[in-house]
């Protein structure tokens, strides 16, 4: 693996006991994420789970008629693929790159081999398979009750925690479609913020200039998701692992 790489820039792999993290080490491969990139489509199984470093993948839901709406987001905290050791089989929702970047993928057999083995990777997948849902739940509330510039701060705050830097490159039309709004309210939403001087934004990339006044501008949503996943991620691992669990095939 590159020097410039490391697994551990994914804190769900960082967090694992070392003889777990030994074993999977030869297996994960490093993979470039361009943006735009299909990760997933809803129905497929999949052949891989993702662990994100520094790039960010959105999980949207398709409606019939081709509209969409980003309902998580996942960076450098957790995994791509929950579906691979839950089921086994597809997910509901389609899985894009947000954010170009790396990650570290590793076979949906091997993913299912090692999370049976019950240990600390099972129960770290778990936990965050659990904030990926509490995140999802409140991305719904948010959505429906708060306005589209308390959403847009929502937004950018989940995507800066998950990405190294202060940057993030996307484009308004893109902001519309993850929102599921239209163009022209992201461009007044950013406008206003502009004015305020909480971002810049030039060229598809969005530059956060006071990170401060962003969360004072953002509702209670992201305050409410960042404290769960908080409590599920940063704890320290039992003494006994989980029991194990017999898993389904993965299609060949």
């Amino acid at each position: 693996m590159p020097k410039s790489h490391n697994p551990k820039q994914n804190h769900l792999l960082a967090s694992l006991r070392p003889e777990d993290y030994d074993r999977l080490l030869p297996e994960l491969e490093l993979t470039s994420m361009p943006l735009g990139k299909s990760v997933y489509e809803s129905g497929v199984p999949m052949d891989h789970v993702y662990f994100p470093t520094t790039c960010m993948v959105s999980l949207l839901y398709v409606m019939a008629n081709g509209d969409s709406a980003e309902i998580a987001v996942v960076g450098n905290d957790g995994v791509v693929g929950v579906s691979v050791f839950m089921s086994g089989e597809g997910m509901s929702s389609r899985a894009v790159v947000q954010n170009a970047g790396e990650c570290y993928r590793l076979n949906a057999k091997a993913m299912q081999r090692e999370f049976a083995l019950g240990g600390s990777l099972q129960y770290l997948a778990l936990r965050f398979t659990q904030a990926l849902i509490a995140q999802m739940v409140q991305t719904g509330a948010c959505n429906r009750h708060h306005t589209l510039e308390q959403q847009l701060c929502r937004w950018l705050l989940l995507t800066l925690d998950r990405l190294p830097g202060n940057k993030v490159t996307m484009t308004q039309q893109l902001i519309g479609n993850m929102l599921g709004v239209r163009r022209t309210g992201v461009t007044e939403a950013t406008g206003k913020l502009e004015k305020m001087g909480v971002i810049n934004y030039s060229s598809g990339r969005i530059t956060v200039l006071d990170r401060a006044k962003l969360e004072k501008r953002a509702c209670e949503c992201y305050d409410v998701v960042k404290k769960e996943i908080k409590r599920l991620l940063e704890f320290e691992l039992p003494v006994q692992t989980p029991l194990k669990l017999k898993l389904a095939s993965v299609p060949s």
